[in-house]
Parts: structure tokens; C-alpha cells; sequence
């Protein structure tokens, strides 16, 4: 069953679909909300699942709160409050020879980045020895037998661990195999990274970027770069 339109409330179907900010929209209602220019994946913000321009996104304004005698015998009374709370807790937990700590999502949150921090220097001495040739200490004997004590030519005593392979960077992903699509609509590249077609131009060395991007080059302009999906269609 195709989705509705998060504007006009109307169906829509695969080769018009935008999908953004949790709805569907036709590609002609994805558009700012106040001054309904057309928008796109690249220059859209959104706010409270609706899209606007970057002229147009709405800005939180603060509101600045008089210093009144009122809000001061407020905050006062606040601070002699949060005393009387603290001298408590501490008359409570005196002589037990720790303190309280509540488990909130913060102290939660320091708690995993600190094992996870702990884990990763694990692994990294565990590497470096891997790497530098150090061998696990066994438990020798206080005798042990002249056939298995290393003579002192052979002991190295200025030895330097080798040095850490570097690791090659990543490989580009491979084309999609020779994929080529047909454009079903006119496209403007909005960025610089994108690539303009209209409607009947074809599109080959496809790869899919995302759900919503792909990245080829028009065959009949040469240009290569982004492209929105739901423009093209396979041939």
C-alpha cells in the first residue's frame, strides 16, 4: 500500500517519493513551510518533523528573567534548601566510609566510555606485544637444566619491537556492476557534488549511495556525481 503525503495528504507513489522527517512527501510538497520554495535532501532543515529553508528554520529566542526581590528570596531560599538537603545526606551516610552515588543516565554513560576506553588499551598492549615478539612468561624452576638455559651469545639485550604495520585505507566501493537507469523527471543539481539531467537522459556506473541518493555519471553530458533516487528508475 503506497504511503500519503505529509502536505497535501494525497498518495504517493514509488517514483515521486521523498522520504524525510519520519513522512513521504511528493517531491513538489517537500517544500520550506513558510516561503514554500522546493527543497531538496541537501538544503532542507527540519523542525518538529516539518521542513524550512535556512532563511526560514525558526530560532529559539530566550526569555531574560528580571532580578526581582522576589526571584532572590526565591533563589535564597533554594540555596539554604539544597544546605539543609546536603548536611542531611551527610549526617546519614557518616562513618560508612563512602559516599552516595546515584546511578543516573550521565554517571551511566561515564561508566561504559571508561570500560570501553579500558578495553581499547587492552587490545592496543595486547597488539604491541603480539607484534613486538613477546612471548608469555612461564614459571621456571628454581633448578632448571643446562640443556634449556640460553647461552650469552644468543640473550639479546638491545632489543627494539618492531615497528606497527600501517593500515591501508579503505577501498573504494565497487560499481554497481554496470547498473544503468533512465531519468523519469528533470533534475537542477542544487550542490556542487550533484550532477544535473532531464527526463530521458541515462545514467550509468550506477552505486546507491543511500535510500534516497545514488552517485553515476550522465552518458550523455559525461558529468558524474550525486543524484536523487526517486528521479531515475532502472532500465
Amino acid at each position: 500500500m503506497n504511503p500519503m503525503c505529509g502536505r497535501c495528504n494525497l498518495v504517493v507513489y514509488p517514483t515521486e517519493k521523498v522520504n524525510c522527517l519520519d513522512k513521504y512527501w511528493h517531491k513538489g510538497c517537500f517544500s520550506c513551510e513558510v516561503c514554500k520554495m522546493t527543497l531538496n535532501m541537501k538544503n532542507y532543515k527540519g523542525f518538529e518533523k516539518r521542513p524550512y529553508c535556512n532563511a526560514h528554520y525558526p530560532k529559539t529566542n530566550f526569555t531574560a528573567v528580571a532580578d526581582t526581590p522576589e526571584n532572590l528570596r526565591l533563589k535564597q531560599q533554594s540555596k539554604i534548601q539544597s544546605t539543609v538537603l546536603y548536611k542531611e545526606d551527610f549526617e546519614k551516610n557518616k562513618g560508612r566510609g563512602f559516599s552516595v552515588v546515584t546511578d543516573t543516565p550521565e554517571m551511566q554513560r561515564l561508566k561504559k566510555s571508561q570500560d570501553q576506553i579500558s578495553n581499547i588499551k587492552y587490545h592496543e598492549e595486547f597488539e604491541k606485544r603480539k607484534m613486538g615478539g613477546e612471548a608469555p612468561h612461564h614459571h621456571q624452576s628454581s633448578n632448571p637444566s643446562p640443556a634449556y638455559q640460553a647461552s650469552p651469545a644468543t640473550q639479546n639485550y638491545n632489543y627494539e619491537p618492531a615497528p606497527e604495520p600501517v593500515r591501508p585505507a579503505a577501498a573504494a566501493p565497487p560499481p554497481s556492476a554496470g547498473k544503468r537507469y533512465t531519468a523519469v523527471y528533470d533534475y537542477s543539481a542544487a550542490d556542487e557534488d550533484e550532477v544535473s539531467f532531464v527526463e530521458g537522459d541515462v545514467i550509468v556506473d550506477v552505486q546507491q549511495i543511500d535510500e534516497g541518493w545514488m552517485y553515476g555519471r550522465v552518458e550523455r553530458t559525461g558529468q558524474q556525481g550525486m543524484l536523487p533516487a526517486n528521479y531515475v528508475e532502472a532500465i
